[in-house]
């Protein structure tokens, strides 16, 4: 069984969904800064004045996709001059993205390509109704992510021991922040729980680099991507974690353009998400029912 059959055969011993179509599913719409109840069309009319949006997903939930994918498309109506940023293909296999779209390989070998199952590993279906989407509709695809090689060196021996090589795919250090006491805050009570008390204050910094620089690195693509193609608008498909009260990427891409518009949109999370210091998780959460 090659490795593929074998990923398939794995994922669906697991229960996992693997769609080659949208699945149809209704949906609730909160917003925790209002405190009130949205309807879809209502928020999609506010989605489309924003520069930038987050539908944070959490990765193995088919609902959460297809939701992404509704939102894409109603979007797309309103604007056709999107693009959708992934955090699921990585900076240096930019170019096969682009070859896909261009028509020149074909969806099998931009997953060979791009390394997808051995750099993201869930299911292929889960996402490429989106780089379907695009090629069909001639939008830009972002690859969002820095490498694994290099967020591995960074989490084993920190970021200034970083080689030139492994800086090719992220920002210069001096961009890199890790500054902000309440994402730390919230990364080292994820970081306690994993490690069960077992970490020390010297892997912990080396985890929380490696944090940051996944979401200085994710900024940093949608900000060049912006600069390049300012009449465009970015949605972005990333992990809940990254944009949750606007401490990954959110406020690394405001803190390099000055008074650009983003809005967060949470995927099927917890009913009853807490604010942080005031602070609500997301513009939106956007709940999915069958």
């Amino acid at each position: 069984m090659n490795s593929r059959k074998l990923v398939k055969f794995c994922a669906l011993s697991l229960g996992l969904i693997l769609v080659s179509t949208p699945i149809a599913y209704a949906q609730r719409v909160f917003s925790p800064v209002q405190q009130q109840a949205y309807s879809s069309p209502a928020v999609l009319e506010e989605l489309a004045k924003a520069k930038v949006i987050y539908l944070g997903e959490t990765h193995d939930k088919p609902q959460d996709h297809a939701a992404q994918l509704q939102i894409i498309q109603a979007l797309h109506q309103r604007n056709p001059r999107i693009a959708i940023a992934m955090e699921m293909f990585q900076r240096p296999f930019q170019s096969y993205i682009d070859r896909y779209l261009a028509g020149n390989i074909n969806e099998e070998d931009l997953r060979d390509r791009t390394e997808y199952d051995e750099r993201w590993g869930f299911p292929w279906e889960y996402y490429a109704p989106f780089v379907r989407f695009a090629k069909d509709n001639r939008l830009p695809v972002i690859a969002l992510n820095a490498p694994t090689e290099t967020i591995r060196q960074v989490a084993r021996r920190g970021l200034e021991r970083l080689s030139r090589d492994d800086r090719r795919y992220i920002p210069p250090i001096s961009e890199i922040r890790t500054d902000d006491p309440a994402y730390r805050q919230v990364i080292q009570e994820i970081y306690e729980q994993s490690h069960k008390g077992k970490g020390n204050s010297s892997d912990f910094e080396r985890f929380f680099q490696a944090q940051v620089v996944w979401d200085e690195t994710m900024a940093d693509s949608i900000v060049r991507f912006l600069q390049a193609n300012p009449d465009y608008q970015v949605v972005v498909l990333v992990g809940k974690g990254h944009v949750a009260y606007g401490y990954g990427i959110p406020s690394r891409v405001a803190r390099r353009v000055d008074g650009i518009v983003q809005r967060t949109i949470l995927l099927n999370p917890v009913e009853d998400t807490p604010a942080i210091n005031n602070t609500p998780a997301a513009d939106f959460f956007w709940f999915t029912y069958q």
